[in-house]
Parts: structure tokens; C-alpha cells; sequence
């Protein structure tokens, strides 16, 4: 089973628009609204797949409420943790050449206490009916207030535990959770610049960059690098792939769709980068923040094999 954990969960309203003018009044063409937060979306993209997995969420004030009555309709397995905030409500805006804009509220504070709450429920999930889980996902970025080492102390918490943790997040969070030695971490491009201070051009500056998070404490690095596909860096390979998308719809939770696919692929080597790359190409084509199913993917789109060092990156980070 996978475990998902996600601190500053979120409404998150999709709206499609011919373009952004600002200034102006613009109509929107369609509009989606769908529950939100990285570890939320992982969650939901293996429920679409029938991978086990179970997120815990907390939630606080009528939004929070929406969430989870949202959640529930989608069918997710959950446990809930009442906060005494309230959760965050995000606005994407979605342009038809795939151009995103987000607008995202910073969230509300979680006390020690609820930190604690929260974290002895990802524990006793990870042990109920007997059942221990392969992975818990602890992703997303931090509510206000929340110190920048809690993904490290909940990886040493989790991992202390003997379940894998794989970390999702940016900034400082992200360089404090390397020090505790997390199974796997996800940047994107643009995370990856920020961990190492590289400035990053090509495939080669991908693999270099990975291998300083891999010396700074994380065994595994999946790199997510927008339409340049992902790299992959473990200790035993480097893999390079991609999964060319046409008619792009929303690139919001396609960096967590791909995460969900490389553990449930097995977490380890190309196949697994494969999955991930044909379950994170398939949310793109799809609107909103909708997790795609079997019948969205397109595994034949992928191709995997070994990173050319000298091939400049093209794309925006997704």
C-alpha cells in the first residue's frame, strides 16, 4: 500500500480561458473544480489506476468539509484529521498552447500538536489490518508557520518505522529533507536549480545536479523536466525518457501523476520511469487536475533508454 501525506491540501479550481488579458473581462470556456494538494493527487491518480493506496488529509472550516465530500464522491480511501484552520482554496488558469497560471493561498498554520496528530495517523494506517505499507508520499509545499525541517523529521519518524518515504516539495524544505536520507525525492526543473544552484541546460547538468541530491542523502532522484520528459538517477542507472504530448489541456497534477506511477511501477529502474511517464503525459491531456486512468494512458508514446549528455533542455518545467 501507498501511504500519501499532504500538510496544505487545497481546493483547486481549473478555469479555461482563450487567453489572459489582463485588464479585461475574459469568459471563461469551461471550468472544473477538483480536490487538490501533491500527495492528494497521488492518491487519486492510483485510486483511477486500482493501486492500493490511502491519503491522509487534513481539513479545516467549510472548505476543508468540501474537500473531503469531494474526495468521498471520487470513491479515494482516506483518513481524515480535523484542523482548526482553514483549507486553502488554488485558481489555475489554462490557456489552449498549455500556458498555466496559478493563483495558490498560502494555507493555515498547523500547531505542534496537530503535526503530531497527523503524523501518528500516517503511523497507524501504515500498520492497520496487519498491513504494513511499501511508501508513505509526504509532499506539497508548508502551511505558514510550519518550520522548514518537517519533512525531515517526519522522513526519520517514517523511516524509523521501516517505510520508504518519498519527498515532493521545493526550497528550503526540500535541502532539509535531503539530510534525512529520504527514499526517493521529485524535483522539478525548477526545484532542481534551487537544491543544487546549478543553473542546468542539458540532460548532462540533469544527471549532475541529481547525483548532488543523491550525495546529500536521497537514494533515489526522479526529475521531472516538462516536455523534456523526466530523468532518472539510482544506484544502479541513469535512465533518460519521454512522453511527447499533443494538445496539451493542464499540466496541474501531472508532476504528481507521474510520481504515482513510478511507485506503482515498482519505484526502481526504466520500467518504472516508463510508467511514470505514461501516466504523467495522460494527465496533461486531460482538463483540470483529473487523474487519468488505464484508458488514458499511452504506453506505446514512451520512450526510455540513456540521458545524452549534451542534448540542451527545450521546455518549461511541468
Amino acid at each position: 500500500m501507498i501511504l500519501t501525506l499532504t500538510l496544505n491540501p487545497s481546493l483547486d479550481r481549473t478555469i479555461e480561458i482563450a487567453a489572459l488579458d489582463r485588464g479585461t473581462v475574459i469568459r471563461a470556456a469551461a471550468a472544473h473544480l477538483d480536490p487538490g494538494g501533491k500527495g492528494v493527487n497521488v492518491s487519486r491518480a492510483l485510486l483511477a489506476n486500482a493501486v492500493a493506496g490511502r491519503a491522509v488529509v487534513p481539513f479545516g472550516g467549510d472548505e476543508g468539509r468540501q474537500l473531503v465530500r469531494l474526495l468521498a464522491a471520487e470513491g479515494l480511501d482516506m483518513v481524515t484529521v480535523p484542523v482548526s484552520g482553514r483549507t486553502r482554496s488554488n485558481v489555475t488558469l489554462a490557456e489552449p498552447d498549455g500556458t498555466i497560471t496559478k493563483i495558490n493561498e498560502p494555507g493555515t498554520a498547523l500547531s505542534p500538536a496537530e503535526l503530531d496528530t497527523i503524523a501518528e495517523a500516517v503511523l497507524a494506517e501504515a500498520h492497520s489490518d496487519g498491513k504494513g505499507a511499501d511508501w508513505v508520499v509526504a509532499s506539497g509545499s508548508l502551511p505558514p508557520e510550519v518550520p522548514a525541517d518537517v519533512y525531515a523529521r517526519l522522513c526519520r519518524r517514517f523511516a524509523g518505522a521501516g517505510i520508504h518515504v518519498a519527498v515532493d516539495t521545493s526550497g528550503p524544505a526540500l535541502g532539509q529533507a535531503l539530510g534525512a536520507a529520504p527514499a526517493l525525492v521529485k524535483p522539478n526543473l525548477e526545484e532542481l536549480r534551487g537544491a543544487t544552484g546549478m543553473p542546468i541546460r542539458s540532460l548532462g547538468d540533469v544527471v549532475e545536479a541529481a547525483g548532488k541530491l543523491r550525495a546529500a542523502g536521497a537514494r533515489t532522484v526522479l526529475a521531472s523536466l516538462g516536455a523534456d520528459g523526466a530523468v532518472l538517477v539510482e544506484e544502479g542507472g541513469v535512465w533518460h525518457g519521454e512522453a511527447p504530448v499533443t494538445g496539451p489541456r493542464s499540466s496541474v497534477g501531472a508532476g504528481d501523476a507521474m510520481l504515482a506511477g513510478f511507485l506503482a511501477g515498482g519505484a526502481l529502474g526504466p520500467r518504472a520511469l516508463a510508467r511514470a511517464l505514461a501516466w504523467g503525459a495522460a494527465a496533461v491531456r486531460l482538463p483540470g487536475s483529473r487523474m487519468p486512468g488505464p484508458g488514458d494512458l499511452d504506453p506505446g508514446g514512451v520512450t526510455v533508454g540513456p540521458p545524452d549528455p549534451g542534448r540542451p533542455l527545450t521546455a518549461s518545467d511541468r
